[in-house]
C-alpha cells in the first residue's frame, strides 16, 4: 500500500519564521552545552584524541543523516516524522515519545543549573544557593514561565530569544578559548596544552566519560529539523546549517576544553558549571577580571534560558505532529487563532517540566540530581537516534531505495557509536550515594516511560472511537 503523501504544511497555519541565520544559531545553542568543555575534562590531557574519536565517530554520521533524511522529508516534526514514514505509526509514536521525554527532562536539567549558575556569578557568598531547595525553586519557577511565555508568543519572539543565546554562547566560548593568553600575559602559573595527545587510564569511568561527550555532548543537530514547516526553504537551509555551524561547534568544544584543564584541576571539576568555575579561577573576584567574569557568567544564563527556550519549543511541536496523524487526541494539536501556537501542547508540556524539577531534589545532592536528569533524557534520546540511523537500514523499502548509498554506510557508524552510548550511560562519571541504585533509576526510567507509550499507543489502537481525526485549520487571512 503505498505511503500518504505528507499535507501541505501552510494547511494546518503555521508561519515560516526561522531563515538560515536562525538556524545556525539555534544549531550552536542546541549543541554546544556548556557543561560539556567540564565532562571532557574530565578524561585530562586526553581530551582532544576523544573529541576528535567522538566527532568522526558519531558527530560526522549524526550531520549525514540530517542533512540526507531532511533532504528528503523537509517537514515540521522532523525525526518523528522521518521514523514515522519509515515505520509506520508505532514506530513513529515511539520515537516521537523518546524525544518528547528527552526534551522535557533536558529543558528541566538545564533549567535545574540557573541556580548554580547565579551563585558563580555573585561570588564566594552564594555557594550555598544550589543547595538551598525553596530558593533554587523560586528561581527555576521564574525561568519556567519564561520560555512558555515566548513558546506561547510564537518563533517570532522566540527566535530571538533563541538567537541571543546562540550568541550569547559564542562570546562565552571566545573569552574562555582566550582566557590561557590573558593567564601568560598576566604569569599565572598554568598548565596549558590544548593540542597534548595523552593516554587515558583504562577504566570504566573513562569510557563512561567517553560515551557522555560522544552523545550528549555532540547530539542535537536533527533536533531543528523540527522545526522545519516553520523553517524558510528548510530543504536547503537546514542542511547549510549543518554545514555551516559544524567546524565551529567543534572548534568550540576542543579549544574550551583546552582552556579549563589550564586552570582546573582534572579532580576538581564542577560538571554543572565548569566555564563560571575556570572564569573565576583565572579572572578572580575584584577589579577588571571580576567584571569580566560576571558578563561572562551572565551571558551563560542568557545562553541556558535560550537553550530552554529552543528545546521546549521542539518538544511542543511533538504533541501537535502526532496529532495530526491522530496518533494523540487532537486537543495537542489545535492552535491559537491569532497567535498560530499550540497553546494546548505549551502549558501541558510546561506543567510537565515544573513537575520534574521539583521531583530532581528529592534525596539527591545537586550533582548527582542534574546527572540524573541529564542521563535519563539522554537515554531517551538515544534510542531516537537508533531510529534515526536505523531509517536507511532497515526503513520501508521504497524510502531506502531513494536514499543515499552513502547515507547507509554513515548510518552504521552511527547506530554502533549510539549503541555504545546508550550501554554504558548507566555508569555515573560522579560520586553518587548509590551506583547500583543510580544504574537502575536510569535503566528503569527509561523502561517505564516506553512502556507507558506502548500501553497508551495500544489503548489508542484498542479503542478506535478514542481516534477522532484532526479538524485541520485554515490560515487566518493575511
Amino acid at each position: 500500500m503505498p505511503e500518504p503523501e505528507p499535507q501541505p504544511q501552510a494547511q494546518y497555519g503555521l508561519q515560516r519564521q526561522l531563515g538560515l541565520r536562525d538556524l545556525v544559531l539555534a544549531q550552536i545553542l542546541n549543541v554546544v552545552g556548556s557543561s560539556w568543555v567540564g565532562v571532557a575534562a574530565g578524561l585530562g590531557r586526553a581530551q582532544m584524541l576523544f573529541w576528535i574519536g567522538a566527532m568522526l565517530a558519531f558527530y560526522v554520521p549524526m550531520a549525514a543523516s540530517v542533512i540526507g533524511l531532511n533532504r528528503e522529508m523537509p517537514l515540521e516534526g522532523g525525526l518523528y516524522v522521518w521514523a514515522h514514514r519509515a515505520f509506520g505509526d508505532l514506530g513513529g509514536f515511539l520515537t516521537a515519545w523518546n524525544i518528547l521525554i528527552y526534551a522535557i527532562a533536558v529543558t528541566a536539567a538545564i533549567l535545574y543549573a540557573v541556580p548554580t549558575e547565579i551563585a558563580y556569578l555573585i561570588g564566594p557568598s552564594a555557594a550555598w544557593l544550589p543547595e538551598n531547595r525553596l530558593i533554587s525553586l523560586a528561581i527555576v519557577t521564574t525561568a519556567v514561565a519564561g520560555v512558555t511565555l515566548a513558546a506561547i508568543l510564537g518563533l517570532d519572539v522566540g527566535k530571538w530569544v533563541q538567537n541571543i543565546g546562540g550568541i550569547a554562547i559564542l562570546a562565552v566560548f571566545v573569552a574562555l578559548i582566550l582566557l590561557p593568553l590573558w593567564g601568560l600575559a598576566h604569569h599565572q602559573p598554568i598548565h596549558w596544552a590544548p593540542l597534548a595527545f595523552t593516554a587515558p587510564p583504562h577504566n570504566l569511568r573513562t569510557m563512561a566519560l567517553f560515551g557522555q561527550i560522544m552523545f550528549g555532548g555532540l547530539c542535537g543537530l536533527e533536533y531543528v529539523a523540527i522545526l522545519a514547516g516553520e523553517s524558510r526553504q528548510p530543504a536547503r537551509t537546514i542542511g547549510q546549517s549543518v554545514w555551516i555551524a559544524s567546524p565551529i561547534i567543534c572548534l568550540m568544544f576542543i579549544l574550551g576544553t583546552g582552556s579549563v584543564l589550564a586552570y582546573i584541576p582534572q579532580s576538581s571539576i564542577d560538571f554543572i558549571a565548569p566555564i563560571p568555575q575556570t572564569m573565576r579561577a583565572a579572572l578572580g573576584h575584584s577589579g577588571l577580571g571580576n567584571l569580566i567574569a560576571m558578563t561572562a557568567i551572565l551571558l551563560i544564563e542568557v545562553r541556558l534560558l535560550g537553550a530552554a527556550s529552543m528545546i521546549f519549543t521542539g518538544a511542543t511541536r511533538l504533541p501537535m505532529t502526532v496529532g495530526w496523524d491522530d496518533l494523540v487526541p487532537r486537543w495537542f494539536a489545535r492552535l491559537h487563532p491569532q497567535l498560530r501556537t499550540p497553546v494546548n501542547s505549551i502549558v501541558c508540556m510546561a506543567a510537565l517540566v515544573f513537575l520534574l524539577l521539583v521531583l530532581a531534589n528529592v534525596g539527591v545532592h545537586a550533582q548527582e540530581a542534574y546527572q540524573l536528569l541529564s542521563n535519563a533524557s539522554t537515554t531517551h534520546y538515544e534510542i531516537a537516534y537508533l531510529a534515526m540511523f536505523a531509517v536507511p537500514l532497515v526503513g520501508r523499502a521504497a524510502l531506502r531505495k531513494r536514499l543515499p548509498r552513502w547515507l547507509k554506510i554513515t548510518s552504521i557508524a552511527g547506530l554502533v557509536s549510539t549503541l555504545f552510548s546508550l550501554l554504558i550511560s548507566v555508569f555515573p562519571f560522579v560520586a553518587v550515594t548509590d551506583a547500583r541504585a543510580y544504574a537502575l533509576k536510569i535503566a528503569g526510567t527509561v523502561l517505564v516511560s516506553n512502556l507507558i507509550a506502548l500501553s497508551f499507543y495500544w489503548m489508542r489502537t484498542k479503542f478506535p472511537a478514542c481516534r477522532e481525526p484532526v479538524e485541520l485549520e485554515t490560515p487566518p487571512a493575511e
